[in-house]
């Protein structure tokens, strides 16, 4: 089986300020892949170079098999699409917007459309630029479920959304992923709520890809460790050093991914001890990840 994204070597640039930078990428079919990254680190830019909205400076992006940009026409049919803002005409009414998306769509299902119409607590006849925010989520999620899509593209959807509007949005999207074996692409900077959902991650900060791996290791491949005597030098590990930082005269905290508790005769070798093993939870994984990489960046510069 095609995975249903696969990036390699993506290069973009908005100027002196902000670049893509050798982006690779692997999304396999029928996951459900959380984008993860701080506000401004390339989540929006790079789901638009995805889908053909941006031209690459460099590297290959196919999408459900099909080459992007080239073939982007080919793929978008089979793609649901619900983009960072609110993207519909203001003056239509509900269903005006819902009969307008299914002209572009022979997959559309209207059984379906209006079964989250109601769900969602949408009258036919509210006018698009009246919408609260959540009420506008919920359309553009209704929209893009009922395209019966292969793959669906989820930029920040539940971002200042109340908690029961979130939820209902999640559970919906959830729903489908069962039903129809669909693919996910939910882009977000709310670690927790991926938390539920996802089965892969990819971190993403400063135009990079710092880590891409299964939602299982993300949970607890990340470590706080208690080190008494810590060694200088750390370059043979068997694991991947994110931060180090003194506590005492002689205890460091090291934080480290991909630890294996064999690994604590790593540090006996070098004369250390490994004192205590803390469990981290996803949101503190997701800032110690990025303080790594911040860190390696500062340290090649």
């Amino acid at each position: 089986m095609t995975d249903a994204i696969r990036i390699r070597d993506l290069a973009w640039r908005a100027g002196p300020d902000f670049a893509i930078r050798a982006l690779s990428m692997t999304v396999p079919t029928g996951s459900i892949y959380g984008f993860l990254g701080p506000n401004g680190s390339g989540k929006t830019t790079t789901i638009r170079l995805m889908l053909g909205m941006l031209p690459p400076a460099d590297g290959t992006i196919e999408v459900l098999s099909h080459a992007i940009p080239r073939f982007a026409h080919r793929a978008l049919a089979r793609i649901g699409f619900v983009p960072e803002r609110l993207h519909l005409y203001q003056s239509l009414t509900v269903d005006e917007a819902i009969r307008f998306h299914r002209a572009f769509y022979p997959t559309f299902d209207d059984a379906e459309a209006e079964r989250l119409r109601g769900r969602f607590g949408l009258r036919e006849d509210q006018v698009i630029g009246r919408l609260s925010k959540g009420e506008a989520g919920k359309l553009m999620m209704l929209l893009a479920l009922s395209q019966r899509a292969e793959l669906l593209v989820l930029d920040e959807p539940t971002d200042g959304l109340d908690p029961v509007v979130r939820r209902e949005v999640l559970a919906a999207l959830v729903e489908y992923v069962e039903s129809q074996r669909a693919t996910v692409f939910i882009s977000s900077h709310l670690v927790h709520e991926q938390e539920r959902i996802c089965d892969w991650v990819g971190v993403m900060d400063g135009g990079r890809l710092i880590a891409e791996l299964p939602m299982q290791e993300f949970r607890s491949g990340i470590k706080r460790l208690r080190v008494a005597q810590a060694p200088t030098v750390h370059d043979a590990a068997p694991f991947a050093l994110l931060s180090r930082e003194a506590v005492t005269l002689h205890d460091e905290n090291w934080v480290v991914r991909g630890w294996q508790p064999a690994m604590q005769e790593w540090f006996q070798r070098a004369g250390s001890e490994v004192r205590a093993v803390q469990d981290l939870d996803l949101e503190d994984s997701f800032v110690e990840l990025l303080r790594g990489a911040r860190g390696t960046v500062e340290e090649r510069r």
